[in-house]
């Protein structure tokens, strides 16, 4: 599952606010805050929607717990 560091780090990436990634995950702007502050054991399911919120707008989680953990965005398709 993915860290509060790496919700930081992707927000920062998108330039999201918590209320931003809060409504794209459907969850609270607390219940977010709490996660990333680290003072909740979150619920799988909430860590679920919003690393799909966050991979739906084009972060990519890289790394293990063994090399380090990281996020970088997506290469973005050119139209033609």
């Amino acid at each position: 599952m993915i860290s509060d560091a790496q919700i930081r780090a992707a927000r920062g990436l998108l330039k999201w606010t918590q209320a931003m990634l809060a409504h794209a995950a459907g969850i609270s702007v607390v219940t977010l805050h709490m996660i990333e502050s680290g003072n909740v054991d979150p619920r799988v399911s909430t860590l679920a929607a919003i690393q799909a919120a966050l991979e739906k707008a084009g972060v990519e989680f890289i790394g293990s717990a063994e090399e380090g953990l990281g996020v970088r965005l997506r290469a973005r398709r050119r139209r033609r």
